[in-house]
């Protein structure tokens, strides 16, 4: 398959849905930590698949962090300011997975929060939605 922006937007779309569920699999198991990581993912995955599309280019993206690929996908479209607490998973990317991302304690023992999980899952919800929305445009 022809790499084009559209081909890389839908590869990345997919990811960040199949990444969404299974994220919040691990919340509803109570897998906190991890699950926290995954919406992250499934946030910055989505982003991406917008930027393809939107830049109309495959050159790769290398910033993993939600509040830059925010900035970017506002300078496009003002729409992504109604989601811009969603750069909050940021702090989900390294701290859930590395005991030194952390002051003390383990990831798996420190993220034990079902509502700091919830606001996380609507978060790259909203988002992702919002990224189906402006892709089907």
């Amino acid at each position: 398959m022809r790499k084009t922006p559209q081909n890389e937007s839908g590869r990345w779309l997919t990811q960040a849905r199949v990444e969404f569920i299974d994220a919040d699999e691990l919340r509803k198991r109570g897998r906190y930590y991890i699950a926290l990581f995954h919406f992250q993912q499934a946030a910055e995955k989505a982003l991406k698949a917008y930027l393809y599309q939107a830049a109309s280019s495959v050159e790769v993206i290398y910033t993993h962090s939600i509040a830059e690929l925010l900035e970017m996908a506002t300078e496009v479209d003002p729409d992504f300011k109604d989601v811009r607490n969603t750069k909050k998973l940021d702090v989900c990317y390294i701290q859930t997975r590395y005991p030194n991302g952390l002051p003390g304690g383990v990831p798996a023992h420190f993220f034990d929060d079902p509502v700091e999980a919830e606001e996380a899952m609507q978060r790259a919800r909203n988002l992702i939605e919002l990224v189906e929305q402006k892709l089907s445009m």
